[in-house]
């Protein structure tokens, strides 16, 4: 009789493909999938916000003959990222509009500052190419201007780390390293707290503008002097503290305690120009957790849900099949011609010699299929 080889045998070998598939997917999609999932997306498009109340120069003051300062102004920072050209697989082009303006003021009159910045960053550390090199438009009047930089920006690396990381100011357009402080939670997440601390900065060596140096009369800056013209610097320093997620990179706050001033030299604040402490608001931070919080999740269901469902399943479908492989390979009886199901022992076995006149099995030629004799008597 033939032996069986239908449902029995198939189902077994099905279920140790699958689990062996299954397998293979728990190990490969950590690697494989997250690996690409770890990169900044190419649909960028977010809104920050930060607003404080600080001290700032009316300008118009100077031109009239006596410095005046404002204090206690409402003053907002918004920057708007998107993603430009080029950005592919592998790098991301970034273009940020940011403004500072006082709010007391209407239009035109209260804006402090305006940059456009376009720089190209590596899609998983965050660094920028110089390929092409960033652009900084600082007057609408004005072409962009090249500008290289070596630092972080915008967003921090996947999966960052307490340590120091370097950081690019745009109004320095210096590098430093900005410092690992703290781990921390904001609104139940896990964040890491870095900080920079840039020392007086002098803008005229760092961009060409005549309001960068002024010479006025010292009754102007209204220091002892009269008439006498005063030769005046313009300053720049900043503490910047920033919370960034870590498995994203994301920054889901930021703050600076931005401070321009003139003054005959660093350490002499003779007239202040901008003291403003700006932090994101509220609506910005809960956006920003938001956005790390959807990261985490893609990240945690491809690298571990996803691995670990298809690897338990997978161990489920191995065992079941080697087991059932095993129950139907004992349950197959033997072929007929190996059974033995007579009670005397066959003859040549044992120590009874073969009958007289009957066949000696012993002799034959087990190696060759035996041919009927059709030779007649």
């Amino acid at each position: 009789m033939a032996e069986r080889s239908g449902p029995s045998r198939i189902l077994p070998c099905i279920l140790v493909g699958l689990g062996a598939f299954l397998l293979a997917v728990a190990i490969l999609i950590p690697s494989y999938t997250v690996g690409r999932l770890e990169k900044t997306p190419l649909d960028l498009e977010v809104t920050t916000i930060a607003d404080g109340n600080g001290s700032v120069l009316n300008a118009a003051s100077l031109a009239a003959g006596k410095a005046q300062v404002d204090t206690n102004v409402p003053i907002v920072a918004q920057r708007y990222v998107t993603t430009q050209d080029p950005s592919n697989a592998d790098v991301i082009t970034v273009q940020a509009g940011q403004t500072v303006r006082r709010t007391d003021k209407q239009g035109d009159t209260g804006l402090l500052t305006a940059t456009v910045d376009k720089v190209t960053l590596d899609r998983v550390s965050s660094l920028p190419t110089n390929d092409p090199a960033g652009t900084l438009q600082i007057s609408s009047d004005q072409p962009a201007t090249e500008v290289p930089r070596d630092g972080l920006q915008y967003k921090f690396p996947f999966n960052t780390e307490k340590k120091s990381y370097p950081y690019f100011d745009l109004n320095a357009r210096a590098t430093q390293p900005i410092d690992f402080v703290e781990e921390t939670e904001i609104n139940g997440l896990k964040v890491y707290h870095f900080s920079q601390t840039l020392e007086p900065v002098d803008l005229s060596k760092v961009v060409d503008l005549p309001t960068n140096k002024l010479s006025l009369p010292a009754d102007t800056w209204g220091v002892p002097g009269g008439a006498t013209p005063i030769t005046m610097t313009r300053w720049y320093t900043n503490v910047r503290d920033l919370w960034v997620e870590p498995k994203t990179g994301v920054v889901v706050k930021g703050q600076e305690a931005l401070h321009q001033y003139y003054g005959r030299n660093k350490n002499s604040v003779d007239v202040e120009v901008l003291k403003v402490t700006l932090p994101f608001d509220e609506a910005t931070i809960e956006y920003q957790v938001k956005q790390a919080r959807d990261g985490m999740d893609k990240l945690s269901t491809f690298g571990r849900t996803v691995p670990i469902i298809a690897g338990v399943v997978g161990v489920i479908a191995l065992l079941a099949g080697i087991f059932l492989g095993l129950r139907s390979g004992r349950g197959n009886p033997p072929p007929a011609a190996a059974r033995n199901t007579s009670s005397t022992p066959p003859p040549g076995r044992g120590n009874a010699a073969p009958a007289a006149g009957a066949h000696d099995w012993t002799a034959d030629d087990t190696a060759v299929i035996p041919r009927p004799d059709l030779r007649k008597d």
